[in-house]
């Protein structure tokens, strides 16, 4: 009778592989599967389906190897493989890694955020995609007539006339014309169009069109591009430069030689807005058609222009903060504009800063890396100081603008008419007259910040937040910025049943007092409310661009990048709201705000003067800005900075608990302390844990534990033992919580 063999001499028997596969669950570590029963083995960079519990997920093998800690005969082994050949290469997945390691967030979450949402759910790299194009009969159709008839069935017609015999995928046809599908069907009756699946294609990158010689690039570009240029390899440069002078002309000169060597370049900007202008410009100077990456396209859109990255056909890759983890196989130049720009920090699940991994992508790559801005961070800066970063300069406006004039207007004894001063209204008229364009700056959309009791002061509040509801009078609603709750405005108040009245100024109030003020000029408000239909972001900047309109007012939308002509006047209405911030970054924030939305001003040859509206003008901020612009206002600050010991002089990481109770968000992060406490590890400092500054938001009450420390890498293997500790933790189900590493929000 022959005995059975050992387990542990039947698995060395076995030849089967181990797949570490990346799974989008929030846990800090890969899963070992067995390779499926059929096929070739999935290598690094496929994506595999896998069962995990009682459902299946795609996920992303991350290595294959011999060894597991679990024992073969408990594996599973994946279901299917996905890609014949893997979707990203060992520098991706070194990438996706690092992010993970540094961010201590779960892997599986950061592969998950590093693909298209089409990838992510599993979907073909090429996918099929159901096509409407138009027949020969509807070709023939005469569109003046129909649409007399029905003019939806015309206008969907002339879409598809337009884009001729290939047709346009369902996707494009709803972004383009909501409902179409409505009419479509009466038109395949007609034999109008017809509908067929297709495998989507790699588009054109190459333009046939005569590209536009750029302007000669005065001594200070030229010595900027020089300077890149002459340090081979890896080199993080910030280019330093005011408003106007001319970074995007150093930009296009560096893409330029990328573009002769065959080599990619990664252009990443912090705003969907700035993409439209800024795409243009490059069509048109470069001859190529970037590959954009932005949460404004389709989900096929995005799949197309990451699959031309990835193939490297497309030699320009412009995105927002996303964009960094697109795979470049020839990449060459990597290019962060307006790096100080807040938005380029996700805020939430995966908290990374694109900016950071921007020049871990370079220096991995050893390419150059450029961080352009007019207001460059501390932390930058800092680094400048240091050696490691090398700051190119460019300290005057091209073609030899003037800068803009900035003045203080004292409101604190003045009558405003909802928050704009006479002085104001003076200046606008002055510049409306001399055939220029005046811009309004202020932080608030809506109608107006709140509603008040005339009786007892009681304020309109949100029943889920601890925050005001803003008043929006275009449609009649109350509305919370931060959950998006909506009501209808009360009429009395809830306390004592006094009428209420709006309090505050937002940007729809000033719209209309400037319409009472200026009847016969054109008013133009840009901010998320006007902005949210596609295409109307774009339609607004150029019709501001154009002249158009006589008067913009916005918010931080209007301050970032873009360039008006005409533009002569900028007048800041709330500008006091970052004096008294509790925030150690307040004033950096808006002494950087301020200098971004003045440097609109006078772009070309009429110089433009800047109004600043403040109820203190005795503060030392104001003499410090206006003397010295934003490096005054740094060069203090990061004096502060060491004296007090943050950053760029520690490092933080916050730790975030979010909870139906709040006992529970702080019970959880006091165990947290705790363990932080156990470790002994003396040279990081744990503050709190407190009620975050909003304590509820969304009807969950909010708590924050910070950590402080020198030294960097003992902070790192703090949370690199802690966070397992908290996913083991039982009653962190009864939270949400999430770890910050470089956080831009304290309060």
């Amino acid at each position: 009778m022959c005995r059975p063999l050992p387990i542990v001499f039947i698995e060395l028997l076995s030849k089967d592989p181990i797949l570490s596969v990346a799974v989008n669950v929030p846990l800090s570590h890969c899963f070992d599967y067995l390779p499926p029963a059929t096929g070739p083995c999935p290598a690094p960079g496929c994506r595999v389906l896998v069962p995990f519990g009682r459902r299946r997920e795609t996920g992303l093998v991350m290595a294959v190897s011999s060894d597991s800690s679990v024992r073969r005969g408990k594996l599973k082994a994946a279901e299917a493989l996905l890609d014949e050949k893997p979707l990203l290469s060992e520098t991706e997945l070194a990438l996706i890694r690092f992010t993970s390691d540094y961010y201590h967030h779960p892997i599986g979450e950061v592969a998950a955020a590093s693909l298209p949402t089409l990838l992510r759910r599993g979907g073909a790299l090429f996918p099929v995609v159901t096509m409407t194009a138009v027949t020969a009969a509807g070709s023939a159709t005469d569109l003046d007539v129909l649409t007399k008839r029905a003019p939806k069935q015309a206008a969907l017609m002339g879409l598809l006339i337009d884009a001729g015999s290939n047709g346009v995928d369902a996707d494009t046809l709803t972004e383009m014309m909501p409902g179409w599908r409505r009419v479509s069907s009466t038109l395949r009756e007609k034999g109008y169009i017809e509908q067929f699946e297709a495998r989507a294609e790699p588009r054109e990158t190459v333009i046939e069109i005569e590209t536009e010689p750029g302007p000669t690039l005065n001594g200070d570009q030229r010595n900027a591009v020089d300077a890149v240029n002459a340090k081979p390899g890896f080199g993080a440069f910030l280019l330093d430069g005011v408003t106007g002078s001319g970074k995007t002309e150093v930009y296009l000169e560096l893409i330029q030689g990328v573009l002769r060597e065959g080599r990619q370049t990664l252009l990443l900007v912090p705003e969907i807005g700035l993409t439209p202008q800024l795409t243009g410009r490059l069509r048109r100077r470069l001859g190529v058609e970037p590959a954009l990456l932005h949460s404004g396209l389709t989900d096929l859109e995005r799949l197309s222009g990451w699959r031309e990255a990835r193939s490297g056909r497309a030699k320009l890759v412009v995105g927002t903060r996303s964009a960094v983890f697109a795979p470049l196989p020839e990449l060459g130049l990597v290019v962060v504009d307006e790096e100080h720009d807040a938005s380029l920090k996700q805020q939430e699940g995966l908290r990374y800063s694109a900016r950071d991994l921007a020049i871990v992508r370079a220096s991995r790559a050893q390419v150059p890396v450029i961080l352009g801005s007019a207001t460059p961070t501390l932390e930058v800066l800092r680094h400048c100081e240091e050696g490691s970063y090398q700051r190119l300069e460019l300290p005057r406006r091209a073609g030899g603008a003037e800068p803009p004039s900035l003045r203080i207007v004292d409101i604190s004894r003045s009558q405003l008419d909802e928050g704009l001063s006479d002085t104001l209204i003076d200046a606008i008229d002055r510049h409306l007259n001399a055939d220029g364009q005046a811009l309004l700056f202020l932080n608030r959309r809506g109608f107006a910040p709140t509603l008040i009791c005339t009786a007892c002061g009681n304020v309109c509040e949100c029943r889920r937040c601890d925050a005001r509801m803003t008043l929006h009078a275009e449609i009649g609603r109350l509305r919370c910025h931060h959950c998006g709750a909506e009501r209808v405005p009360d009429e009395h108040c809830d306390e004592c049943g006094s009428p209420l009245k709006p309090l505050g100024a937002g940007t729809q109030r000033i719209e209309d007092v400037l319409k009472r003020h200026f009847p016969d000029r054109r008013v133009l408000r840009v901010d998320s409310d006007s902005t949210r239909l596609k295409g109307s972001m774009d339609e607004a900047l150029s019709a501001a661009a154009l002249g158009e309109a006589d008067i913009l007012v916005g918010t931080q939308m209007l301050s970032k990048g873009h360039h008006f002509p005409k533009l002569t006047l900028v007048g800041v209405i709330n500008a006091d709201q970052g004096l008294f911030g509790t925030d150690f970054r307040s004033d950096e924030r808006m002494a950087q705000s301020i200098v971004q939305v003045a440097g609109r001003a006078g772009r070309e040859q009429m110089r433009g003067e800047v109004l600043v509206q403040t109820a203190f003008p005795q503060h030392p901020f104001w003499p410090l800005l206006v003397g010295e612009s934003y490096h005054g206002v740094a060069v203090r600050a990061l004096a502060e900075r060491a004296a007090t010991g943050w950053p760029p002089y520690s490092r933080l990481a916050v730790i975030r608990a979010a909870a139906h109770r709040r006992e529970d968000a702080h019970a959880f992060l006091d165990r947290a302390r705790r363990r932080i406490a156990a470790l002994r590890l003396d040279a990081v400092r744990a503050l709190g844990p407190v009620d975050a500054s909003m304590a509820r938001k969304a009807g969950r009450y909010r708590a924050q534990l910070l950590l402080q420390s020198a030294d960097r890498a003992a902070l790192h293997s703090l949370l690199r033992q802690l966070r397992p500790e908290l996913e083991a933790d039982r009653a962190g189900r009864k939270v949400r919580w999430s770890i910050d590493v470089d956080p831009l929000d304290l309060f």
